[in-house]
């Protein structure tokens, strides 16, 4: 008699017997030997041991060995630490020997304007469906890789006729480890812990990881919030291999606090409202499919609950606006072998990969049932997305690329990587009652990623009427709103730039932009005599001066916009080369540094200036090559560390040294020009003591430049650095509370008036998820060079700062009046009318150095790029203007 399909299954994985009741799934339990065994390949059972990434590799390695006509190994790239990132298609040997066809099928399905309708019925007849298993994208969630493996070991092995017809009809995608780099961090640690018995306790040091932890990768960053920037390579070449193959349903499988079940789609509210009907009622399919499997076997689940489908930056969202359905699966965390719940059971590690196996299954199930829904589900997304675009009053979006010729080029590139089709003109042209300059930028919303344009373009996304009217209501019952993320995105918004759209696009000629972020810049006239100047003002810029920097040229820099004889104007900040300081080789190093950097360098004949400072004036600084500290570890934020020295090493090009918080509280730092405080989680009093705070300000007041993001500026207030003071809640009315144990009567005389009194209490401001917001800049400062007069920033959280007065500094970046502060997303009314003029950046000389603090975090998610050259200013600028003595 055979056993049921996963007694026999979990007994060979080593997981113990489980009760299983599949007999009405009609699945037979007989595997095959030939397939390696996690045992056979690892030495170990799958599910007793947290298999490396190395381990894994090998194992999937030995699969497309032992099964070649049906496991096909593909690269997408390596991380930063080196390690492969790959994916493996699995299906029946015909499928795998087709799978070019396949894709190419695909691709034709994606372009409805290259492919007709009979085309596309006959592909839609005869493809098999697709589904893409992501696994581990947190390197902390550890269960799901591990049911990568057995997943895969199954697919292969099972003989039973349910299986073969689920390969017949579908292509399995699985990525085993999104995240090796930071799965490796978390096993060497975790066995590193461990004694004679793992321990299910949770305040045992197996269940408590120290500083950053194994979710995020190598430059810390989740990247499960990269879907818009992909800035990281796990992610930038994942989007790759998406829309190579455009798989039907994509499945990003996760792992949440122990204390809870299981949670499967369908999402909970707010849905993005570019989220097709279609799409919602076919993952309500798989959800209950799921739901059918995960009852057989007697697993608790939930759904709607939480992970909302609003914000399109996850894994389990980005892949919906190209036409494929994508979810979220969240498993129960043991965090280790086991760990004992708050009801007292023992949560195992074999638990979590149980789960997440039976929904692979499931979900896999459910896309071939479902192959030719899904398909022509695909193909009207698609479809639907061209009409939608042509009936558009804003049909075409046109981007000019002189208003920031990097951060436009950047714009379109990083486009291009999400499968959008750009183009760029050859010639000035004019356009909804505007003129652009030649190699603007044009997109026509009337193509197959009409909806990716959407929701990265749009400068507004809104949520239903009624959730928002429930999370005021909920609000004014003391009560969490059920927001779960940032509420804005727009890319040009985030990138500074002004978009234009209307319906018609002008003649002209146009050319396919390519995924390239950078454009190779130039050096003109390489033969002057005096020297060389470049604009300040966009990265393309900002990597010229960095670059100079390391190649050890000796640059200035102006505090003050300048004009030459010929007429030729250059802003604030523009950077000068003059011969007389560098070597004989400067037209050939600047010649390489502008291919590289994209920046437009200038030869000049002459140094006669016949507006603003001449080459020798005080207003004109020696830009030194600073020396870069960060502060690292506990209590700082994982996240805003890992953003921060992200952006600065790898979008700057400058190298930074990362100092532990306890090593700053008495290091020697006089090699340090720039220490720069990320936010933190704990307290920072607590962390730099009196000790800490006695040496940063002795360094600061020695000639130090101290850069502080969001509640490290908190700190810098309370040790007197900053002469700043942070906000209570404003309240409209003051309402006097007690504060005795027995007081006079109170008449509440209405409902409001008993708001009015449990309101009244000295709370924060309310918490804000994130939206995006205007900020006024003050032109007349060298830390403002370059910058717009207005610059779009993130704001999360609830701090709100005073401004600094006069006398003690100033500041250059201040929030826009209340009606016009909020450009995207959703802001708590209250808190418009309290961040309306108040400081975003401040300014305050100290000794022969300075504190410059951002009242927010400016690297957030390193998607900020319109607040980079303020950054950029704040580090090389703050060092060339500081006055340490050298």
């Amino acid at each position: 008699m055979k056993k049921t399909l996963l007694a026999a299954l979990f007994a060979v994985a080593g997981l113990g017997t489980v009760q299983a009741e599949t007999t009405s799934l009609g699945l037979a339990t007989d595997y095959s030997a030939t397939t390696p065994s996690v045992e056979s390949v690892l030495g170990y059972p799958i599910g007793s041991r947290i298999s490396s990434p190395d381990a894994m590799y090998d194992y999937f390695q030995a699969l497309h060995h032992a099964h070649p006509e049906q496991v096909q190994l593909f690269h997408y790239g390596k991380t930063w630490e080196g390690r492969p990132l790959y994916y493996v298609a699995i299906s029946s040997p015909a499928n795998i020997a087709d799978l070019g066809d396949f894709k190419a099928g695909m691709q034709a399905l994606a372009n409805p304007q290259n492919t007709s309708s009979e085309q596309a019925k006959r592909l839609i007849s005869e493809l098999p469906a697709s589904i893409w298993l992501s696994y581990g994208v947190h390197g902390n969630e550890i269960s799901s890789p591990e049911a990568a493996m057995l997943t895969a070991w199954h697919l292969l092995a099972a003989e039973d006729q349910a299986t073969e017809a689920m390969l017949d009809n579908t292509v399995v995608f699985i990525d085993p480890i999104q995240n090796p780099d930071g799965r490796s961090r978390f096993v060497s640690r975790y066995y590193m812990n461990t004694g004679m018995e793992h321990s299910a306790d949770r305040i045992s040091v197996e269940h408590n990881e120290p500083w950053p932890s194994g979710r995020s990768n190598h430059y810390l960053f989740d990247l499960n919030r990269d879907w818009i920037a992909l800035t990281q390579p796990e992610v930038a070449g994942q989007v790759n291999a998406l829309l190579e193959t455009y798989p039907l349903i994509f499945v990003d499988l996760h792992e949440m606090g122990g204390d809870q079940t299981y949670y499967f789609t369908p999402e909970a509210r707010p849905y993005n409202p570019l989220i097709a009907k279609s799409q919602r009622e076919a993952l309500w399919t798989i959800g209950e499919n799921n739901g059918r499997w995960f009852d057989e076997h007697g697993f608790d689940y939930f759904t709607r609950e939480i992970f909302d489908a609003f914000y399109p930056g996850y894994g389990a969202s980005w892949p919906l606006y190209h036409g494929t359905l994508a979810m979220t699966y969240e498993m129960a965390s043991a965090r280790g072998h086991k760990f004992r719940t708050r009801d007292g059971d023992i949560l195992t590690y074999g638990d979590g990969v149980q789960r997440h196996f039976i929904a692979s299954l499931s979900t896999i199930e459910t896309a071939s049932k479902e192959r030719q829904r899904l398909l022509q589900d695909f193909w009207n997304y698609r479809n639907q997305g061209i009409q939608q675009g042509k009936d558009s009053k804003e049909r075409y979006v046109f981007i000019d690329s002189a208003q920031d010729p990097a951060a436009s080029k950047r714009l379109a590139g990083l486009l291009t990587q999400h499968g959008v089709q750009v183009q760029q003109s050859n010639s000035q042209f004019e356009a909804c009652g505007t003129d652009f300059s030649a190699g603007s930028y044009v997109i026509d919303t009337a193509q197959p990623a009409h909806y990716m344009v959407r929701t990265l373009l749009d400068e507004q996304v809104d949520m239903a009427p009624d959730f928002l009217a429930e999370q005021e209501r909920l609000r004014s019952n003391n009560l969490p709103d059920q927001i779960y993320d940032v509420t804005a995105w727009s890319l040009p918004l985030m990138f500074n730039l002004e978009q234009q759209r209307c319906a018609r696009l002008p003649r002209m000629d146009l050319a396919a932009v390519s995924g390239d972020l950078i454009a190779p810049g130039q050096l003109l006239h390489p033969d002057a005599k005096i020297g060389f100047v470049s604009a300040w003002g966009d990265m393309n810029a900002g990597r010229l001066l960095t670059a100079a920097l390391r190649e050890g040229l000796s640059v200035k820099q102006s505090d003050l916009p300048f004009t030459f004889k010929d007429g030729k104007e250059y802003p604030a900040g523009s950077l000068i080369f003059t011969r007389a300081d560098n070597g004989d080789d400067l037209s050939a190093t600047l010649a390489t540094l502008a291919a590289t950097s994209g920046a437009t360098i200038q030869g000049v004949d002459s140094s006669w200036i016949v507006e603003g400072p001449n080459f020798g004036s005080d207003n004109v600084q020696q830009v030194h090559a600073p020396r870069i500290a960060l502060a690292w570890d506990e209590p700082f934020s994982s996240l805003n560390a890992g953003h921060t020295r992200y952006l600065i090493e790898r979008q700057f090009g400058y190298p930074v040294t990362a100092i532990r918080a306890d090593q700053l509280r008495r290091a020697d730092l006089s090699r340090y020009q720039v220490l720069i405080l990320p936010t933190s989680y704990g307290s920072l009093n607590d962390a730099f003591g009196e000790q800490g705070q006695k040496n940063l300000t002795q360094w600061v007041e020695r000639g130090g430049v101290l850069i502080t993001f969001a509640n490290a500026t908190q700190w810098a207030v309370d040790a007197d650095l900053l002469a700043s003071a942070l906000e209570k809640e404003a309240k409209d009315k003051e309402v006097e509370v007690h504060t005795e144990k027995r007081v006079a009567g109170l008449l509440l005389n209405s409902a409001e008036h008993l708001h009015q009194y449990v309101n009244a209490a000295d709370t924060d401001p309310y918490w804000t998820s994130g939206v995006l917001t205007k900020l006024d800049v003050d032109q007349e400062h060298w830390l403002t060079a370059g910058v717009p007069d207005n610059v779009i920033s993130l704001t999360v959280g609830n701090q709100i700062y005073r401004p600094l007065t006069i006398n003690n500094g100033r500041n250059l970046m201040t929030y826009a009046s209340a009606d016009e502060l909020s450009v995207s997303g959703y802001l708590w009314a209250e808190n418009k009318q309290q961040l309306a003029h108040k400081p975003y950046l401040m300014w305050q000389p100290r000794g022969r150095g300075m504190v410059i603090s951002f009242t927010q975090e400016p690297t957030y998610r390193a998607y900020l790029d319109g607040l980079n050259v303020t950054l950029m200013n704040a580090i090389f600028g703050g060092a060339s203007h500081a006055r340490p003595l050298r």
